[in-house]
């Protein structure tokens, strides 16, 4: 492992559950960890419910633009992290891979997001203690 970790989120539009996480590991690691998000299929745009909520806490991610998945982001990255894609990225040994089952924020409200991103914080925050112990 690099002396920075690195962490991948995968989700197949990129565009809510993998950006959002992205938003929350940046903000709470700063330039302490590498984040990557792309999908497997990934959308024109982040999901504009899923930006407001993030904006509701603090966190900006308009920024951001959905990414095709590679091989490289895979390769380059110490963990991996599919949410509801899981048979999309692809395995190389030596990787850690975790599946996090979450709902899929698209064509929802924010209303319907806001849990979801909570559920992500708490993830990213138990994350966060086995990578910067």
């Amino acid at each position: 492992m690099s002396a920075k970790p690195s962490v991948l989120f995968v989700c197949v539009h990129n565009a809510g559950r993998s950006q959002m996480a992205a938003g929350w590991l940046t903000h709470l690691a700063g330039d302490r960890v590498e984040v990557r998000s792309a999908g497997s299929a990934p959308a024109d745009q982040v999901n504009p419910a899923a930006v407001e909520a993030m904006k509701e806490v603090g966190i900006d991610i308009t920024d951001q633009k959905p990414k095709i998945l590679t091989f490289d982001a895979v390769e380059a990255s110490d963990v991996c992290i599919t949410m509801g894609c899981g048979d999309v990225c692809p395995v190389f040994p030596g990787k850690r891979y975790l599946d996090w089952k979450l709902d899929d924020p698209a064509g929802q409200g924010v209303e319907a997001v806001r849990p979801i991103r909570d559920e992500i914080k708490t993830r990213i925050e138990a994350l966060l203690k086995e990578l910067l112990p």
